[in-house]
């Protein structure tokens, strides 16, 4: 089957810099967790980094990378190659980052723990941004709307429903919800996760809403989000599945 051209997305200008950092950011996080595996399961001749006996994680590099590129293309501007190329650098620098991001939440190595996999969670919502940026979801784009005060209005409501949302616990429904006004509402007003922050302040323990929100995810349900990050992340033992189930909506 031929797909129309016309309904493919343009890669040029600021799109084609998109998706040279998709890819770069996609690649990157691909490798990091290829070598993290071989690093802990002993196989290859990767090892951890260390200087002066300290452990130098690998969010070290991605936060200089991104230090680095985003300061030259605020001072250079560069195009053409060089300008793909620091596309290219601050996603990888992104992923490295990223993907040790449940160590910024916690302060401590849990890389291969359960709470390790908010890490893949990040990734993975980080990507899903990415791609809609890329297929030209833009909520900031001011020549849809024929005013700016309109395109502020729109965008305030729609920021609105996203962050009610992510606090009803759909974190992922939230933020493609940014870009895309309907599921953003759409998600703010179904049920919240019964962990969630919503759920914990509106949803007294025995109310009607919490005995549903209880039925509607019971504890230890796993989803296609968890098989996801299972993919990349440490797969949690049966005995603790209960709790395994990560905050992302989905």
């Amino acid at each position: 089957m031929d797909l129309d051209p016309e309904l493919l997305p343009v890669l040029s200008g600021r799109r084609e810099l998109v998706a040279w950092l998709v890819l770069g950011f996609l690649v990157a996080f691909l490798v990091t967790r290829f070598v993290t595996h071989a690093i802990r399961t002993g196989r290859g001749p990767f090892r951890d980094a260390s200087v002066g006996g300290v452990h130098v994680h690998h969010e070290v590099y991605g936060i200089f990378l991104l230090l680095g590129t985003g300061t030259a293309e605020f001072a250079w501007r560069p195009a053409g190659a060089f300008g793909a190329l620091l596309a290219v650098l601050f996603g990888v620098g992104a992923a490295l980052t990223l993907d040790e991001f449940a160590l910024w939440l916690h302060l401590e190595d849990v890389y291969w723990s359960r709470e390790g996999r908010s890490s893949v969670d990040a990734v993975l919502i980080a990507l899903v941004v990415g791609v809609l940026l890329l297929v030209g979801a833009n909520p900031f784009d001011a020549d849809a709307t024929d005013s700016e005060a309109a395109l502020a209005l729109t965008l305030a409501a729609n920021l609105a429903f996203a962050l009610v949302a992510v606090l009803k616990g759909r974190v992922v429904l939230g933020v493609v919800g940014v870009f895309v006004p309907l599921v953003a509402l759409v998600a703010a007003v179904r049920l919240a996760r019964p962990a969630s922050p919503w759920a914990r302040r509106r949803y007294p323990p025995g109310s009607p809403r919490g005995e549903r929100a209880l039925r509607r995810f019971p504890p230890g349900r796993r989803t296609r989000w968890d098989a996801l990050v299972d993919l990349f992340a440490a797969v949690p033992r049966p005995a603790t599945a209960a709790t395994t189930s990560t905050t992302a909506a989905r």
